[in-house]
């Protein structure tokens, strides 16, 4: 009685989703198959020096963004899913602002804007949305000028703010992070962005005080402290300036807009001897960073510390960095280590990062990431990161991990349209609130052998073949090689929908039936 009412609902439903005047499928399951790949792989474009983009100021509107979507196409090619993309090098926009000049980086003269005029910001987060591809805004809180960036300009916070830009060195000028104003105005950077663009994160990297031995021109405002009765030592007052700003910010981003992620890539290593036989810099010391703090707090939605060093370095060595890093997640953020590609000997290079994606996936099994510094390896036409890349981990396709933390609601089923064809089925969708859908993921089953193909939020259909002969080359003792072909046939299929958060609906498989 159970299995006749069972095969009755089966029935009624794959009407309801499929048409049965175009189905190919017969109404009863077949096995779920495993799940979609799940692991973060972004990529930072650095803007700053022209690192990544544009290749150099003053180039034209339609250069510009030629260079952009080469970017993206590359990135959607190696099968990564995220961008990091810089949008405030240092107190300048690269990105139409009320609060701070056009960036001198972009047009070649800070305060100019893109002419014929676009929004480069809005150009990249369109672009990346429409290859599935998340984007994050990078910002760098406190830095005001470096030299690189050519002459101070009257629309300089350095001019317009003398009361906390300060200068460090060989033309430098940071702002003073124990001044609230500091705070306040950095603060406001951030959240008109998140307000007014449909980005997917905020990102802050391992600048904060500067690198200078720890040295900085804030006499005035300690003295202003310690006359007003501050008994903090130097180091831990600086220190909580910074502390008070991440925290503020995280919260800031929630209450606005909760499903955008806030991530942090500090130095990789906390103090020294943080595991015991790692060396080096001393960020909490020196960058006034408690990276450590911000992660136990969870006042990250992501962590990426820059463990830019090879496997079997000793005194600061990936794996070792990496699990304690992971201890130190108590609040089960996602973590994603900073991986390094700008080194020469490209073979070598290859081999060490693909041997540091696996071991990210070992550290962190349920939801393994990593972000590369920078972008322009990969576009080196003979890269053999590329190669190692796409045709090893990065061999199949992946969703960004959830964040269930801020949101663990998955979209509902698609609703499906199959119509046969001779050599090929259409695959059709819709989705009773599409604007909760960022990706689509297509299972397919030949010879009962499930693989999956994910596609942007965009799009609605896919052809899949019925058919197909795969190919398989061996080779004996003596050199010779022998291909056999094997032909396969599409024997199920299912459709599931994935929201911005990484989040998946349910998903009915269904066999198809080779007769029709």
């Amino acid at each position: 009685m159970h299995s006749m009412l069972r095969s009755f609902v089966l029935l009624l439903m794959a009407t309801a989703i499929f048409g049965c005047n175009e189905s190919v499928l017969k109404n009863s399951p077949a096995p779920a198959g495993p799940a979609v790949e799940r692991e973060f792989r972004g990529v930072w474009v650095a803007t700053v020096g022209n690192i990544d983009w544009p290749s150099k100021p003053g180039l034209s509107v339609q250069q510009q963004q030629e260079e952009a979507r080469a970017i993206l196409d590359t990135v959607r090619a190696l099968n990564m899913n995220a961008v990091v993309f810089q949008v405030r090098p240092h107190c300048d926009a690269l990105y139409q602002s009320a609060l701070e000049p056009w960036s001198f980086y972009l047009t070649g003269e800070q305060g100019r804007a893109p002419e014929p005029f676009y929004d480069p910001l809005q150009f990249w987060i369109d672009e990346a949305h429409q290859r599935g591809l998340e984007l994050h805004a990078w910002f760098n809180p406190y830095r005001a000028h470096l030299t690189r960036g050519n002459e101070i300009t009257d629309s300089s916070i350095v001019r317009k703010r003398p009361d906390i830009a300060r200068k460090i060195n060989d033309g430098m000028y940071w702002l003073d992070p124990s001044r609230l104003a500091t705070q306040d105005h950095s603060y406001a950077v951030v959240m008109d962005v998140v307000r007014r663009y449909d980005i997917d994160g905020v990102h802050f990297d391992d600048y904060f005080y500067p690198y200078n031995d720890g040295k900085f021109p804030d006499d005035d405002s300690w003295e202003e402290y310690t006359a007003g009765g501050g008994n903090l030592t130097r180091e831990d007052w600086r220190r909580s300036h910074v502390n008070t700003f991440i925290e503020r910010v995280y919260r800031g981003i929630k209450k606005e807009k909760k499903h955008v992620k806030f991530g942090l890539s500090p130095f990789g290593i906390w103090r020294p001897r943080n595991p015991a036989s790692i060396a080096g810099y001393d960020q909490y010391n020196m960058l006034y960073a408690d990276a450590k703090l911000w992660l136990n707090e969870g006042w990250v939605d992501y962590f990426t510390p820059q463990l830019y060093w090879p496997v079997n370095q000793v005194p600061q060595s990936f794996p070792v960095l990496l699990g304690w890093w992971t201890r130190e997640n108590t609040m089960g953020r996602n973590l994603w280590p900073g991986m390094i590609i700008s080194r020469p000997r490209e073979e070598k290079t290859a081999d060490e990062i693909f041997n540091q994606i696996m071991i990210t996936r070992g550290f962190v099994p349920e939801g393994p990431g990593h972000i590369h510094f920078s972008m322009k390896s990969f576009m080196r036409d003979s890269s053999a990161v590329n190669s190692a890349l796409r045709y090893g981990p990065y061999k199949r396709q992946a969703i960004v991990p959830a964040s269930p933390w801020l949101d663990d609601t998955a979209p509902s089923r698609p609703a499906l349209t199959v119509r046969p064809g001779t050599d090929t089925i259409s695959v059709e969708w819709t989705h009773a609130e599409p604007g909760d859908v960022f990706r689509t993921v297509v299972y397919q089953s030949y010879n009962s052998v499930w693989e999956y193909t994910i596609v942007n939020g965009a799009a609605a259909s896919i052809q899949i073949p019925r058919t197909r002969i795969t190919r398989k080359e061996t080779r004996n003792r003596n050199g010779e090689t022998t291909v056999t072909e094997t032909p396969e046939r599409l024997d199920a299929i299912s459709v599931s929908a994935v929201d911005r958060m990484g989040n998946e609906s349910t998903r009915l498989p269904y066999v198809i039936d080779q007769q029709q």
